[in-house]
């Protein structure tokens, strides 16, 4: 009965008369599992990836080739290292074709090399908007020439000579006589430089004395006689300023439009050329397979009999691309009796993710489309069972200011379940170093010895130290009242943490406390701050497996045993837990190759008198070298483990709190070795550049005793007892340059615009305010990321800051520092109690001794030779490849002699060239497919071929074919029936299409199934 109250439930409709409604509702909701179990089909759980992936894999070939994907193709979920390798093309592209390099040197000339880049890597980022915006025309004309925005300057060439017309000389020459006049001296020195400006043509002379380096009229006083000459002339400068402002933006459109067309052109023969296909051709595929006019409705009918109910989930986070291919197969449903259900669950106010392509927007335009097109109803609920009465009254507050303050929608005040009253705090602010206590002058410093020390890294150091001893004062007092607070202090340290206090009032647990910051960099201090307080800590965020530092260790042992004469890496590598050496060892190495040009290596080797602990080390490292050159990766670094006790090393000299990730992060390395493109590398140097090419993610691993440390991003849809913020006063970020600006409504198909903007600061007319609209998405989602971090709280919520270097009047910490209480932070507190144990067990598993036994005969020595013969048949058949080398390898499949092989091959070819020819002429068939596996009834089996036909008189007939080396199959009562079956499968599926079977038989004829 609780779970139909949190959903909403308070009474049934329909219910037994022996049962009250609550009652029958609950015995409605206990049957539910058992009857989808009943079903006889899963639930699936998927992403929108996901699923639109799986789309993918069922669509047609001329779908593949009509977007420009390859037919076999690998999934690429990051898409980063596809990105780095196609900048050498596309500067051989452009080194080919003139007109496009003109254009490249241009950009470059005007805004630089690394802004350029800057430019095209966000074009790149964006293609998949760029290029529907491109097929609709809307990238040209996104930004207008200057003669359709400013009509008046039509006729001119450029904008600069509407201060050459003999009006414009005569009103330009008049105000600088008005200026030369003046009785100031700087008014009169702008008149002069006004005149000479006039006088020499320089247009950018004039508007420079008439206007200030940020466009703004120079400030002339009102008691100036003639001032109103000046002002007119004032007004005219801006207008040809805004002008020029807008022809350079219209110019660099027009250039960048064209050279992002290159860029995107070998971005997808990179891909083609490689059999890559990466999410946005996912969403792209699917969009267009829910869309085209013929091909939609095979996909909406393969979805209508597979799926009943449809829930989407964090529909805030959808963007454009994967609601126009949604919307395009649920609106096949509008007015129509049978339609799955479909629910969409979001919330705006939670919609973080815009870098990501996700516009809240989406979200509107789908809540529309469910109540108009498919009659649905549109529930709200502003009640939560999560946060304190403390929290919910500071979210209401602060977002309810927001209302007023910034125009903030979609906010209703809120409620909650908990009855717990909470807190709200802030700790106090981190100051900045007044200039006057700042170092008079900068002093030396031995760079090998003595770390720079930069202000933002103390500062954030102070504030992650402040934090931690909060932190710590949490784990140690928790919720406990004074008096067993009291109580709990006057105990010995060895008993305190054995003491739980009176039911209701807990002491929390590390794994109660949540830290949250909006980027990672804030949280690493914290880290270390945390691990010197013996408290356990995890960073939840995704890491490359070659940035972690154990496995750097590995690797650079690999380097050195590849490339011997490499002494830094042989440093790290002695140094590392492998070896566990000494600085003083090291210094032992660089004296004794000092007076020789020996590498560290050679060092080693040589029977030279050297520190006791270095005895030894040249056999070891002879002997890894000796498995690296004769193993394959994978086999030498198992080895290398074994051999070295790798595992147990690393972990001995790891902290506790970071055993499990440093232990997880070696042997996923040890897997990598396999797992990178299936393991084909078959040497050490091409599997390390490998690795540090990137694109392999560290395993995820989780402490559940541990403190969270997350950024806002990662913790949406978490909770904890007590959340804390960081760095809450951050100023608004600066106005970005040479980005993409991109306007596109949820219910449209494309975008409407698509704006390169030098930039924001000084963007072009027509694209003011679809700026504006973006700076307000932006600030609405800076509100909606105070939100998310604010709800994550369940009881207590503390915010801490650093002091601002400008002023930060709309901050995190202004809007929240009149609701909170300021506490002083108490001296930080060591956890006795999480500190680590002298000794750890490592699971290994036991060494397998194999008894060998005779081997198991192959399946080819078991069948019949006419058997054998029929497999090679199918699978030449399956594999579409008649000739000599595919039989060869067939016969060594099936273990088939030359004779065997032939008569495999002869009716192989008699079946794909007698009466079922037609069944491999493209220009006749519609789908084609050799394998399908189909389900009927819980049985699950395989059609040798399923064709769906288009030519006239046999438009869309579907024919299983079933190839038999026998010559009269026919005949064969258990062959007929399962052939029957295979019919009232396919029909089952396709009622209203008509279905044929026929056997192909050895010697080419085709015989029908009735």
């Amino acid at each position: 009965e609780k779970e139909l109250k949190l959903r909403g439930v308070t009474r049934g409709f329909e219910f037994e008369k022996s049962l009250q409604p609550n009652e029958y509702m609950c015995k409605q909701l206990s049957n539910l599992y058992r009857q989808v179990l009943t079903h006889g089909r899963p639930v699936q759980i998927r992403t929108f990836h996901s699923w639109f992936a799986a789309l993918l894999r069922t669509a047609p070939v001329a779908t593949l080739q009509q977007l420009g994907l390859p037919l076999n193709y690998e999934l690429l979920e990051d898409d980063g290292p596809a990105k780095a390798l196609v900048w050498r093309r596309f500067y051989s592209a452009l080194l080919a074709q003139p007109e496009l390099r003109a254009d490249f040197e241009a950009v470059v000339l005007a805004h630089g090399r690394f802004q350029a880049d800057k430019a095209l890597h966000g074009a790149l980022d964006k293609r998949t908007e760029f290029l529907l915006a491109d097929s609709v025309g809307v990238v040209d004309s996104s930004v207008q020439h200057f003669a359709v925005q400013f009509a008046e300057f039509a006729d001119l060439a450029h904008p600069e000579d509407a201060l050459r017309t003999n009006m414009a000389v005569q009103l330009l020459l008049a105000a600088a006589k008005v200026l030369g006049r003046a009785s100031q001296a700087t008014y009169s020195a702008k008149g002069v430089e006004l005149e000479n400006a006039v006088t020499d043509g320089d247009a950018s002379a004039a508007l420079l004395a008439l206007l200030t380096k940020e466009g703004t009229p120079r400030k002339f006083s009102e008691k100036v006689v003639g001032i109103g000459a000046v002002r007119e002339a004032q007004d005219l400068a801006l207008r040809v300023a805004a002008a020029c402002d807008q022809y350079e933006a219209w110019d660099y459109q027009q250039r960048m439009a064209r050279l992002s067309r290159l860029l995107l052109a070998e971005f997808a023969a990179l891909k083609v050329e490689h059999g890559w296909v990466d999410m946005n051709d996912v969403e792209r595929a699917a969009q267009v397979m829910l869309s085209d006019p013929v091909l939609s409705g095979w996909v909406q009918e393969r979805l209508d009999a597979r799926i009943k109910h449809l829930m989407i989930d964090e529909f805030q986070d959808t963007n454009p691309l994967q609601w126009q291919a949604l919307s395009n197969w649920l609106s096949g449903y509008a007015g129509a009796a049978k339609a799955p259900s479909v629910f969409i669950v979001g919330d705006p106010k939670q919609s973080i993710y815009r870098f990501r392509r996700a516009e809240p927007q989406v979200f509107i335009a789908a809540q529309a489309f469910m109540r108009d097109a498919l009659g649905g109803d549109v529930l709200a609920c502003d009640h939560t069972r999560r946060s304190s009465q403390a929290v919910i009254a500071t979210v209401n507050a602060a977002m309810g200011a927001a209302i007023e303050a910034d125009g903030y929608e979609g906010f209703r005040p809120h409620t909650t379940a908990s009855t717990q009253a909470g807190r709200v705090l802030r700790l106090p602010p981190i100051l900045r170093l007044d200039k006057s206590e700042a170092p008079e002058a900068l002093e030396w410093r031995d760079s090998l010895t003595t770390p720079r020390e930069l202000p933002e890294e103390t500062l954030r150091t102070l504030e992650a130290r402040q934090a931690a001893a909060w932190v710590s004062s949490q784990i140690a007092i928790g919720e406990m009242t004074p008096t067993l607070v009291a109580a709990r202090t006057a105990l010995p340290n060895e008993e305190a943490h054995f003491f739980l206090g009176r039911p209701g009032e807990t002491i929390l647990k590390p794994s109660d406390i949540m830290v949250l910051s909006r980027k990672r960099a804030s949280l690493l201090p914290l880290l270390d701050e945390l691990r010197a307080l013996h408290i356990p800590a995890q960073i939840g965020e995704k890491t490359e497996l070659i940035d972690c530092c154990e496995v750097l260790d590995i690797v650079a042992l690999l380097d050195v045993l590849v490339s011997p004469q490499h002494d830094l890496s042989l440093a790290r590598a002695l140094r590392s837990p492998l070896f566990n050496l000494s600085d003083d060892a090291l210094v032992q190495i660089v004296l004794a190759k000092a007076d020789s040009k020996q590498s560290w290596f050679e060092v080693l080797l040589n029977n030279e008198p050297l520190a006791p602990e270095l005895i030894g080390l040249g056999a070891v490292l002879i002997r890894y070298k000796a498995l690296l050159d004769t193993l394959p990766p994978h086999d030498a670094l198992q080895a290398i483990y074994d051999q070295g006790d790798v595992l147990a090393r690393f972990a001995a000299a790891t902290p506790a709190a970071n055993r499990a990730s440093v232990l997880s992060n070696l042997r996923a390395l040890l897997s990598a070795a396999l797992q990178i493109d299936g393991g084909r590398y078959a040497t050490p140097y091409a599997f390390v550049r490998a690795l540090k090419a990137g694109g392999l993610q560290a395993p995820a691993t989780v402490n559940p005793d541990a403190v969270r440390l997350l950024t806002i991003h990662g913790a949406k849809g978490l909770e904890a007892h007590s959340v804390l913020l960081l760095d809450t006063a951050t100023p608004p970020r600066n106005a970005e340059s040479m980005s993409v600006l991109v306007d596109w409504p949820g219910e449209a198909l494309a975008p409407q615009k698509f704006v390169f903007l030098i930039s924001e600061g000084k963007p072009p007319a027509c694209a003011a305010q679809t700026l504006a609209a973006e700076q307000a998405a932006r600030a609405r989602e800076e509100l909606n990321a105070l939100y998310v971090a604010v709800t994550r709280a369940k009881t207590t919520l503390a915010v801490s800051s650093i002091e601002p270097y400008r002023e930060a009047p709309n901050s995190w910490w202004q809007r929240l520092h009149g609701l909170a209480t300021e506490v002083a932070v108490p001296t930080a507190t060591v956890a006795t109690e999480y500190a680590e144990a002298n000794t750890f067990n490592l699971p290994d598993l036991p060494i397998f001794v194999n008894n060998p036994s005779p081997a198991p005969k192959l399946a080819a020595d078991v069948d019949s030779p006419s058997a054998r013969i029929g497999k090679a048949m199918h699978r030449l058949l399956e594999l579409q490849d008649l000739s000599n080398p595919a039989a060869s390898r067939a016969a060594r499949e099936f273990g088939l002699d030359a004779e065997q092989s032939e008569q495999a091959q002869a009716m192989a070819s008699r079946i794909r060239y007698g009466d079922a020819a037609w069944a491999w002429d493209e220009s006749l068939i519609q789908w084609q497919g050799d394998e399908v596996e189909l389900t009927h009834h819980g049985e699950t089996f395989r059609l040798d071929r399923l064709v769906q036909r288009k030519d006239a008189g046999h438009a869309d007939h579907w024919w299983v074919l079933d190839y038999k080396s026998a010559s009269s199959p026919q005949h064969q009562a258990e062959l007929m029936t399962k052939m029957q079956l295979y019919k009232a499968a396919l029909t089952a599926i396709y009622p209203q299409h008509i279905v044929k079977a026929a056997f192909l038989t050895g010697d080419g004829q085709l015989l029908m199934v009735d």
